[in-house]
């Protein structure tokens, strides 16, 4: 079950980046669950990563990893990556298979072991199946190459409950010369990142010097894949790369730069509704805006508690316009000296709430009809002040308990 019919784009080559997928048979036969991504050398790598303090060996390793090719002044060269299998709460031995599996990459591609990324995904607690997984790594790097395929069987590669490969794409003119942003991502539980969605990787041809790079990646995470969740559970998991190859036009500074900001921004924020559309059982699409706040920290806090009640989440799913949980959720968020009788809160087009409770002209017939479409849009203005947030949230069903349930059988 997703939201909304979003077909993976077509992928247009990113010069000297390459994707490979195969079948290893980590969880579960004849499915795509292993990926490997060949930077070209002299390319530039930027990385966030979850904030959980039980944080995947993966993560580690991958940390460790991209600090030491930073120092040597380069980029990583490959990223490996698997589903069926999280590598996390897997202590010394977790740390062990994520490093025997960069240097098994490491030895067929002829790089140094550092240059190699590790990632995964899926079950916590249990060892990686280390004999199925170096066993498939030829066929993934075999499988490499640089066309709109590789992208979207990569994306397949990543994907654990999701229903459907996530990828956005765009193509910017910066005066003569043009620079692409491709991306992926999976994600469709454990979704509320504190840094990132659960996997994303997104490349450019453009070059961007290193400390640019990571200020960059750091903007558009904050502003899209933080501001989704499903199910208000940070994943220990959650990586977000950008891959700025350097085979492409220079972004520096001025207007050039301002555009692919805005571009990266784009495929970023398409990606990260892209895994709520698809959260785990997910019926309705929900965009939470919150401005009138003192501060951009304050309309997110706001935003967030009413994204993660369940009561409105519930609500949603049964298209009930029962506005009193809106309402509810606004007046337990972390906000001092909150003056009600400012708040506006609108359900689409209907006026839901003003002057401290239901607005004048509000009709259950007009908020039941808003409350029955896919995509449902919550506007809270608080009155306090000029910053203001947008959150991108999902229902919960029946289906989500069902997923959940049965996830390790």
């Amino acid at each position: 079950m997703a939201v909304g019919e979003t077909r993976f784009p077509k992928m247009p080559v990113i010069e000297g980046l390459r994707l490979g997928t195969t079948m290893a048979g980590i969880k579960k036969p004849g499915r795509r669950d292993l990926v490997v991504i060949e930077i070209p050398e002299g390319a530039r790598v930027s990385g966030a990563f979850t904030r959980n303090a039980f944080c995947a060996a993966p993560v580690t390793v991958a940390r460790e990893h991209l600090a030491a090719c930073e120092a040597r002044g380069e980029g990583a060269r490959y990223l490996v990556i698997n589903t069926g299998n999280a590598n996390a709460g897997t202590g010394e031995v977790g740390l062990r298979d994520a490093r025997a599996t960069c240097a098994e990459l490491a030895r067929l591609a002829g790089v140094e072991e550092q240059s190699v990324l590790p990632f995964s995904t899926g079950v916590i607690g249990e060892t990686l199946p280390m004999d199925r997984l170096l066993a498939g790594l030829p066929g993934a790097v075999q499988a490499l190459d640089d066309g709109a395929g590789a992208w979207q069987a990569a994306g397949e590669g990543i994907l654990t409950t999701d229903t459907r490969a996530k990828g956005a794409s765009v193509t910017l003119a910066l005066g003569e010369e043009t620079v692409t942003l491709n991306g992926i991502a999976k994600g469709s539980g454990m979704i509320r990142p504190d840094m990132a969605t659960m996997l994303a990787f997104v490349a450019t041809d453009a070059a961007i010097e290193q400390p640019l790079l990571d200020q960059l990646l750091r903007e558009a995470v904050d502003r899209s894949f933080n501001c989704i969740t499903v199910d208000s559970d940070t994943s220990t998991n959650d990586a977000c790369m950008l891959i700025a190859t350097g085979h492409g036009s220079p972004v520096v500074e001025g207007e050039a730069l301002e555009r692919f900001r805005e571009g990266l921004l784009q495929v970023m924020t398409e990606l990260a509704q892209a895994v709520v559309r698809d959260g785990e059982g997910a019926t309705k699409f929900v965009t939470l805006q919150v401005d009138g706040a003192h501060s951009r920290r304050e309309a997110l806090d706001v935003a967030f508690t009413v994204a993660h009640s369940p009561l409105v989440k519930t609500a949603l799913y049964a298209s009930d316009a029962n506005w009193g949980r809106i309402l509810a959720a606004v007046g337990r968020a972390p906000v001092e000296d909150f003056d009600v009788n400012r708040v506006t809160i609108d359900l689409g087009e209907v006026r839901l709430v003003e002057n401290g409770g239901r607005a004048p002209g509000y009709t259950e017939e007009a908020g039941s009809a808003v409350m029955a479409r896919e995509e449902i849009e919550i506007r809270i203005s608080l009155g306090r002040g000029d910053q203001g947030a947008t959150v991108w949230t999902s229902d919960l069903s029946h289906d989500y308990v069902t997923i959940n349930a049965d996830y390790r059988s």
